[in-house]
């Protein structure tokens, strides 16, 4: 699975991914032990949650030093045996409470995919594209707090040796929010988790996964499959 990799914002005070996976564990989380019951839910939750089929999701290295307790999940849109795009969803948890946060709880998000030149030039790209992700929370009726982000756009040109290459644009998202917390101080991660696969899946360019969608905004021109 060719997963978004990259620094994570928390939104917060711009705190980034340490580089040292001395306390990783293979199955996503991050800690000396299993956690607080509220943590463990969750994790539990984003495990057994049901996803559109066209999304492989897995478990990966969560970042250091953003929580106390940390779980990780990669996943790409896929088609055959080509990726349309791919991201990571991080769920932090601190059980003293974070100012910033306003919560116990916090999501962050790395969402990315490759783009025609001429979609990638619309002015009006990041507030959809931001849009996509808010309208993919409200669709489901979740509640959150403290949404923080940025939307970038990249191009690459190449020359010389490299001048065969056609020029590529990209998209990213990064973004962090708040989950509102419900029985147990626990949030429903598993919606959160299914809101943020209909985010990558617009990226992609997929269809909605219910039909008739009034918050689906799309934009012309995607740039084709990419391969894995």
């Amino acid at each position: 699975m060719a997963a978004a990799q990259g620094r994570l914002s928390d939104g917060a005070g711009g705190m980034d991914e340490s580089k040292d996976t001395s306390k990783d564990t293979e199955d996503g989380l991050r800690h000396g032990g299993p956690g607080p019951l509220p943590f463990r839910a969750a994790v539990e939750a984003l495990r057994a949650a049901r996803l559109r089929p066209q999304i492989e999701v897995e478990p990966t290295r969560p970042p250091q030093r953003l929580a106390p307790y940390a779980y990780a999940l990669e996943a790409a849109v896929v088609d055959g045996d080509q990726d349309l795009a791919d991201g990571r969803l991080v769920l932090l948890y601190d059980p003293a409470g974070h100012e910033a946060w306003q919560g116990t709880f916090r999501l962050v998000t790395l969402v990315r995919a490759e783009l025609e030149p001429e979609m990638a030039a619309d002015p009006l790209l990041p507030e959809v594209c931001w849009s996509w992700l808010t309208g993919a929370l409200q669709a489901r009726g979740l509640t959150y707090g403290e949404p923080s982000g940025t939307v970038t756009r990249a191009s690459s040109h190449y020359f010389g040796g490299l001048s065969a290459r056609p020029a590529a644009s990209q998209i990213e998202i990064r973004a962090s929010w708040t989950p509102r917390e419900g029985l147990g101080g626990v949030p429903d991660t598993a919606a959160h988790l299914a809101s943020w696969c209909d985010l990558l899946a617009q990226v992609a360019g997929l269809p909605p996964a219910a039909p008739g969608d009034a918050s689906v905004v799309t934009l012309p021109q995607r740039r084709g499959p990419q391969s894995r």
